[in-house]
């Protein structure tokens, strides 16, 4: 039989990442004494409110099918939130329903994007951003940012990768993995080529409730760009809701009515219930998001405090979000290694960051994702490994 290479555009190294992360539950689900630091899966669980609200709403029957864009309640209070943080108008019409962030990523693509254009995207970016471009039949062309500037983006070296062919500049802020938040004077900068090359914005803000010191500015709040952002967010991280699904994206309404097509084909709607759990936690967002935020700095400090003195090891205190770049390149070992080798030796799984971008070449990513008991446990774990390392050499 013959397959379509649609799909083997989504197949590459970036998506090839978590192979640890599948090893790792594996053992987790055998009883072993793994410590599972590799994905962005909050330990605790749903806030119980959203919990009851989509049992209520499964009682009571909400079990059909619901609108394609999501119902008008829950646009309305997201875009009545959106409204609230950017100061830009915001109603219904502009937001659409995703399952997630990565459709939203993925439905953007295929909405803006054509094949031959080219999307030029800072690295580190998450894994499956190639996935999506290719899937359009576009090229991603990768912005390395420089480790040395603690992975904050260098705009010169931006600006030079447009061509006549650039479409679109996608990016995360806060940024899965580094955990950096863009700065105002670098959203202006990118605002000014947009505009100036008549170019689309994808801006990934799914950690932007979880930021610490550094205040999230959100680029499709500037001049001129309301009109050529596309905003996407989610519950996962900032309400623990991972596993429901429910994200959105927000953008012009002739965008957001042209997704619309996409969604009938691709999604036909978010289950009634969880759009109702969804509103649940639209309402309670302030004290849900605040107490998310407060755990993950706690637990950013644990792990910091513990591994930025051992030998070896350099941390970068992230900005925002649940994880933490760990440059290992100072153990001698490169990071497939590393993190094999100290998963087999002492249970702990991390991510090789590479996997993000040839510029986190060095770097494993590790995740918040934990109590601190059981984070400090992790620490000790990851020094005693890095000892051990040293004193057979």
């Amino acid at each position: 039989m013959k397959y379509s290479n649609l799909v083997e555009r989504l197949q590459g190294r970036r998506t090839s990442a978590w192979e640890i992360h599948r090893t790792a539950q594996q053992a987790l689900a055998n009883g072993e004494d793994v410590i599972v630091l590799s994905v962005g899966d909050p330990d605790f669980a749903t806030p119980a409110p959203i919990v009851e609200r989509a049992v209520e709403a499964l009682r009571g029957g909400d079990t059909h099918y619901s609108a394609v864009s999501g119902r008008e309640p829950v646009r309305v209070a997201i875009a009545e939130e959106h409204a609230r943080m950017t100061g830009v108008a915001t109603n219904a019409a502009n937001v659409i329903l995703t399952a997630g962030a990565q459709n939203g990523v993925f439905a953007a693509s295929l909405c803006l994007l054509q094949a031959g254009d080219e999307v030029i995207v800072p690295e580190p970016m998450y894994l499956t951003y190639e996935a999506c471009v290719r899937a359009a039949g576009a090229t991603l062309v990768a912005v390395p940012v420089d480790a040395a500037r603690a992975f904050h983006i260098n705009c010169d070296v931006l600006e030079a990768a447009i061509t006549p062919r650039t479409r679109a500049i996608f990016f995360a802020t806060p940024c899965n993995p580094t955990g950096v938040v863009m700065p105002r004077a670098d959203l202006e900068r990118i605002a000014r080529l947009a505009c100036e090359h008549d170019l689309w914005v994808l801006s990934d803000e799914v950690y932007a409730e979880l930021t610490f010191e550094r205040e999230h500015v959100s680029i499709g709040a500037l001049p001129g760009m309301a009109e050529r952002t596309v905003t996407l967010g989610s519950l996962s991280k900032s309400h623990a809701m991972a596993g429901w699904r429910v994200g959105w994206a927000i953008g012009p309404t002739e965008l957001i009515e042209h997704w619309g097509r996409l969604a009938l084909a691709m999604l036909y709607g978010l289950p009634g219930f969880i759009q109702q759990a969804a509103l649940t936690a639209l309402q309670h967002k302030a004290q849900i998001a605040a107490e998310m935020r407060e755990i993950y700095r706690r637990r950013r400090d644990v792990v910091f405090e513990r591994l930025h003195r051992v030998p070896g090891l350099r941390c970068l205190l992230p900005e925002a979000g649940m994880f933490m770049m760990v440059d290992v390149s100072g153990t001698g070992l490169d990071t497939v290694d590393f993190t094999w080798q100290l998963f087999r030796a002492k249970g702990v799984s991390l991510l090789d960051a590479s996997a993000f971008g040839d510029t986190a070449n060095g770097f494993v990513r590790l995740g918040f994702v934990v109590d601190e008991v059981q984070l400090i446990d992790a620490c000790e774990r990851i020094a005693a490994f890095v000892g051990g390392l040293k004193a057979a050499h």
